[in-house]
Formats: structure tokens, sequence, C-alpha cells
């Protein structure tokens, strides 16, 4: 595993678990771990006072700081995992402010045409895995880790959010896809499960390379 050179990227709903995982295949694998960018939006604020006027503004400087991460992520000399995608931007958060009528039709597709033009440039991962989860599940986790900015979220949002996931998983070709059922499995706390994951990964990586 160390001779070669990996790019792994976990994609998951809120609440299933990206964070953990991203830290624990990069100590187990020695592995660059590249975490979420926290750069604040400037757009944040009108964003939450008035959606449908701002989503596009919010959404596009999200995707921007996303690419860029993708790009140094890709420019780093060792092997890499990565929690969450810059696809996950688009083909979910994006499309579900569409969806609910909070980014209008034009916006959207402008945003649309502009992440294709530029995702197209970037190369996929070696493999993407994706963390599958009820919507009972990913709300206990949320809960359970009890920020103060989640409290408001219903699980109806994150069963829109869950549809989302599993469509565009259902139809991702770009690179392999390991699915991690988090309904039975809990890597946080059971060496037996993450094992179990981290031999996955290691076969998973050994028939993209070979």
């Amino acid at each position: 595993m160390s001779q070669n050179k990996y790019f792994v990227a976990i994609a998951g709903n809120i609440g299933a678990g990206k964070s953990t995982l991203t830290g624990k295949l990069a100590h187990a694998f020695k592995w660059q771990p590249f975490y979420e960018a926290n750069t604040e939006n400037p757009y944040l604020a009108d964003f939450y006072d008035d959606m449908p006027r701002w989503s596009f503004h919010s959404q596009v400087f999200f995707l921007g700081k996303r690419l860029e991460h993708h790009r140094q992520l890709l420019d780093h000399p060792g092997s890499v995992v990565q929690d969450r995608t810059v696809y996950e931007d688009a083909e979910i958060f994006a499309r579900n402010l569409y969806e609910q009528g909070d980014m209008s039709a034009r916006d959207y597709d402008a945003y649309r045409r502009l992440y294709q033009a530029i995702s197209a440039f970037l190369p996929p991962p070696d493999l993407l895995i994706y963390l599958q989860a009820s919507e009972s599940t990913l709300m206990q986790h949320i809960r359970q880790r009890g920020r103060d900015y989640e409290h408001s979220i219903t699980s109806g949002y994150i069963g829109q959010l869950n549809n989302l996931y599993n469509q565009w998983i259902d139809q991702w070709t770009a690179c392999p896809v390991l699915r991690v059922p988090m309904d039975t499995l809990d890597f946080s706390k059971s060496t037996g499960d993450f094992l179990m994951v981290c031999q996955q990964v290691e076969a998973e990586l050994a028939l993209r390379i070979g």
C-alpha cells in the first residue's frame, strides 16, 4: 500500500461518519487527511435570510472552494483521504435547493453548467467510499455529537438528502464505489468493524492499481 499513491474520497450524508473514518484511515494507512474546508462563506448570512435570492451565490462560493481543495489534494505528493467531495456540493446540496424551490431553474442550470465544465478536468478518486445509512441512524449520530448548529436539522431534510445521495451513487461510474452499511457497522467503536473496512479498502485499491 505504501508504495503507491492513492486518492480515496469518503462521501455520505450529514452524520454518516465521514470525518471519523477519514481520521482513522489516515492513521491506519499513513495517508494525509483532507477535511472539509471551513472557509467562511460571505453569502451565508444573506442565504439564511433569503434562500431563493442568495442560494446561487452561496453555492457558487462553496463550489469554488471545494474545487480549490480538490486541486490541492491532487497535488499532494503522497496518498490522501478526503472528507466529502466536490461532487456532493452539486449532486446533493445544490440539487436539493433547486428541488425544494430555493434555487430558480435558470440559476440551477447556470450552476450545473459551471460545475460540469470545471469538474470535467478534475481526475476522480481511485476509490469512493460511500457511508450508507438510514434516516434513523443519521439522526441518532447527529444527536450524539450534539453540535449546536445541527439542532434544527429534521429527519425530513435528512431523508431528502438521503434520496439524492442514493440516486447519485447508483449512477456513479467514474471510479469504484465501496458501500459501507452504517446501520450495521460501527467503525468508531468496534475494532473488528474498522478492520473489516480497512480490508475492503485494501482489496478495492489492489484491484484498481493492479
